[in-house]
């Protein structure tokens, strides 16, 4: 009886060893789920590092400029018209993860941030004032860039305090905070943050629990950031809300 006991544990052991380290090969294929390019837009191509970044373009003169970091498994080709019109006279830069729509390469936290530089400083030498959107995934992006660069208005929508923690939640039986590889530690930057900031939230986001994005709100410095709950949204329809579009716009 003791034996049989023993080999059930020793059974189970050994399967949650294999779970845990299967976790870990392939943790990234749960976070990034690269889409193609679906609508044709202007593209702008930049050569980086072990990659060709694509970056969906309305091309518009002047001082502002719209930065937008999307979603895990967003096409930010199709964001861009709705971008265009919330944001009138200014020019807009959505940039395709690597693996995502044109670009080459694989996305991981680190080439995400640099890559977030990059197109930043490129768009900087045409465009003086810059607002930076990051959805869902993409706030994590979006804050450490305003972390780093000069940007003019932050906007977060359904963010996170950071993605360890995120998934520390959705796979609590496993010790996620020593497999995981991509944290996006948004937290841990927030109070570094200057420039204007809107947090957006959607009352019923069933992906990213309310209280990840309250954690992430109360490390600002008091008075940066702004919080809107769009009432009865969930996390993926937000979008064409007169509210919602609004909160993106901010003040004019």
């Amino acid at each position: 009886m003791l034996r049989t006991a023993v080999s059930l544990l020793v059974g189970a052991l050994l399967l949650y060893a294999v779970a845990c380290l299967l976790l870990y090969l392939f943790q990234r294929s749960l976070l990034y789920f690269p889409q193609p390019a679906r609508v044709p837009v202007p593209a702008l191509m930049l050569s980086l590092p072990g990659a060709e970044l694509q970056v969906s373009v309305r091309v518009q003169a002047g001082p502002r400029a719209v930065l937008y970091f999307g979603g895990n498994a967003e096409d930010v080709s199709s964001s861009l018209a709705e971008l265009a019109g919330t944001f009138p006279g200014y020019a807009v830069y959505a940039m395709h993860y690597r693996g995502y729509g044109g670009s080459t390469g694989k996305p991981t936290e680190a080439t995400l941030h640099g890559d977030a530089i990059a197109l930043f400083d490129r768009v900087a030498r045409d465009h003086t004032e810059i607002t930076v959107i990051g959805r869902s995934l993409g706030s994590g992006v979006a804050i450490q860039l305003a972390a780093g660069r000069p940007v003019s208005r932050l906007v977060l929508v359904a963010p996170y305090d950071s993605v360890e923690a995120v998934a520390a939640q959705q796979y609590s039986l496993f010790p996620v905070r020593w497999l995981i590889r991509d944290r996006f530690d948004s937290a841990s930057v927030a109070p570094a943050i200057r420039a204007p900031t809107t947090v957006i939230l959607a009352e019923r986001d069933e992906v990213i629990r309310r209280e990840r994005s309250d954690a992430l709100v109360a490390r600002f410095t008091p008075g940066v950031a702004q919080l809107i709950v769009i009432p009865g949204a969930g996390h993926n329809t937000l979008d064409g809300r007169p509210d919602f579009d609004a909160a993106m716009a901010g003040p004019r």
